[in-house]
């Protein structure tokens, strides 16, 4: 048996170790380099997740999916906390204190102006949090509704397809067992949205606790000056607040996109028959509409000027 086959057949054991290691991270301080890892594993596990909920027919092909959920929140607050330790610890050192990646997000965003960054950091976390966790987590409370509502419905259909000799006793097991799995995964989809709300709402406030405590720490306990504590702790801040926040946003999409998934069994690729971007007379006019306007633009002032000739004529 291949290795792979056995890492499959014991996927618990891997679950415990990956719930330890989580801990571990929280517990235990994390040098810098390893940090490093820890984060660009954390935002490249967000795109797979992202392309894994793009890819699937339906939300039960990713049934693991609120598990998932669990675990990358834990991993990011896990990471929230090794790296509010490196900041406050060492941001007297200098912006690379806290590891290249988050030195590098927060150089790039702030670009000397800590305002523009603070706001850009915000702007993320209303677009996480207000629209697309609220949103996703409102569309799995109202479908996991109406799929327990639903489900007597269902299964007395079962059953009369079964009595008529439509379906055999194991067809009407699986269908059974098919329904029970729905019920189960929206049920489950709608506790675990709100750990990724609760996440968003814990990202924000960690990052004012590392301003305002940075701020203190460097100028009250380090001997810091205000612009150098300021520059430090606000490039650190800033760039752990946008290293967990785009993990989190990513997976807020995918986890929208997973629950908003039930009305399309061919998942997100549109089919050729059901789909009214398959008529080519709505493509070519939305093609043409932008091209249009454009036109339109440019010739404005020269029909400008010919009405006006034609008007003193």
């Amino acid at each position: 048996m291949s290795v792979l086959a056995q890492i499959q057949q014991r996927g618990d054991i891997i679950v415990a170790l990956s719930v330890v290691s989580i801990l571990g991270v929280m517990i235990l301080p994390v040098p810098p380099f390893v940090l490093d890892i820890l984060l660009s594993f954390s935002i490249s596990l967000s795109i797979v997740i992202l392309v894994s909920a793009v890819y699937i027919r339906k939300p039960l092909d990713l049934s693991v999916f609120p598990s998932i959920l669990l675990m990358t929140t834990l991993y990011r607050l896990a990471l929230n906390i090794a790296s509010t330790r490196l900041v406050l610890l060492k941001g007297n050192e200098g912006i690379d204190a806290a590891g290249e990646v988050i030195k590098a997000f927060g150089s790039f965003v702030v670009g000397g102006n800590y305002a523009v960054g603070f706001i850009i950091f915000l702007i993320l976390v209303v677009i996480n949090f207000v629209v697309i966790t609220k949103g996703s987590g409102r569309i799995a409370e109202v479908a996991a509704r109406f799929v327990l509502d639903a489900m007597p419905g269902k299964q007395m259909a079962i059953d009369a397809d079964l009595n008529a000799g439509l379906i055999n006793e194991a067809e009407a097991r699986k269908r059974r067992s098919a329904v029970a799995q729905e019920a189960d995964f929206y049920g489950a989809m709608d506790g675990a949205s709100k750990f990724v709300r609760g996440d968003a709402i814990a990202g924000l406030m960690i990052t004012g606790i590392n301003i305002v405590a940075g701020f203190a720490i460097g100028t009250l306990q380090q001997g810091m000056p205000l612009a150098e504590a300021a520059r430090n702790y606000t490039i650190l801040t800033i760039g752990d607040g946008l290293v967990a926040q785009i993990p989190a946003l990513l997976i807020s999409t995918a986890a929208g996109m997973v629950v908003s998934r039930a009305g399309s069994p061919r998942g997100a690729r549109p089919s050729s028959r059901d789909s009214r971007w398959s008529s080519h007379t709505v493509t070519f006019h939305a093609n043409g509409l932008p091209s249009g306007m454009y036109v339109c633009a440019l010739d404005a002032n020269e029909y400008h000027a010919r009405m006006k000739m034609i008007l003193l004529k």
